[in-house]
């Protein structure tokens, strides 16, 4: 039995559990801490476990490890923008900080009041369909373009997808878009959580990118999702993408301690 103390953030809405695991007191594989905590009837409940690690490479600040709620990994958006404010938190300062995740390197900062994380590049947007892109940013993700967003029957409609021929192996998360009004408007299903998710950082990026590619928006883009708004910005060469960042509010919702037992 032992006792884990833990912050509760969200990003627009995505919903973290953070730990504080600099010391490395935490085993190695947290696949099982994962599926305990991230569950919203037997757990605290939450779209993903985030421990703060010690830096695994020279010059960073320290390793984001994102983990699904079925204790699958991946990089997340929304998540590495909590976890650079948790980090903040412990602190008590606001500097910038670089940092590694499952994907690679990554910078943050403050702006604004706002967490602001640098995203990886993005080497091509592949047109499945005249209303469909393929794209990671991190995760993969696919962009279906519809008329309204919020008239979706997302859940089964996004598992058609998620569960095809072609992703039901690896997965791949589901995003429903639409150009209204000089601005983005989304919902995500997001895989690893397997439902709806109020907003996801990867999904917001790649749906954002979509919308530069097809001419939407050309270096900025500021994105709806139902848990709030968010802003990325990119340069941008054909389909490829650099200099990719994602903007966004954070909370922190609550602390506390929780006892794990066998």
């Amino acid at each position: 039995m032992a006792v884990l103390e833990f912050s509760k953030w969200h990003g627009t809405g995505n919903d973290f559990i953070l730990v504080d695991d600099r010391q490395g007191l935490l085993p190695t594989d947290a696949k099982p801490l994962a599926l305990r905590l991230c569950d919203r009837h037997f757990g605290i409940g939450s779209d993903g476990l985030i421990l703060l690690r010690r830096p695994e490479v020279e010059g960073t600040d320290y390793h984001m490890e994102f983990l699904n709620p079925d204790g699958s990994k991946s990089f997340c958006g929304n998540g590495s923008r909590c976890a650079f404010a948790f980090r903040s938190t412990l602190l008590g300062e606001r500097s910038p900080a670089k940092f590694t995740a499952i994907d690679g390197l990554h910078e943050a900062r403050w702006t604004d009041g706002e967490v602001e994380v640098s995203m990886g590049d993005v080497s091509g947007v592949e047109r499945l369909a005249e209303d469909m892109d393929l794209l990671n940013t991190g995760s993969p993700h696919l962009v279906i373009w519809v008329q309204d967003p919020a008239a979706v029957d997302i859940v089964p409609e996004a598992r058609t997808h998620r569960y095809g021929a072609r992703f039901a192996k690896e997965g791949v998360n589901v995003n429903f878009a639409r150009w209204r009004n000089g601005q983005l408007e989304m919902r995500t299903y997001e895989r690893g959580v397997e439902a709806e998710t109020l907003s996801c950082g990867t999904g917001v990026t790649a749906a954002a990118l979509s919308a530069m590619a097809r001419g939407h928006a050309q270096g900025s883009c500021a994105v709806r999702t139902s848990g709030g708004n968010l802003l990325v910005t990119a340069e941008q060469k054909e389909d490829s993408f650099t200099h990719i960042l994602l903007r966004g509010p954070v909370q922190e919702v609550f602390k506390g301690v929780i006892t794990i037992r066998p």
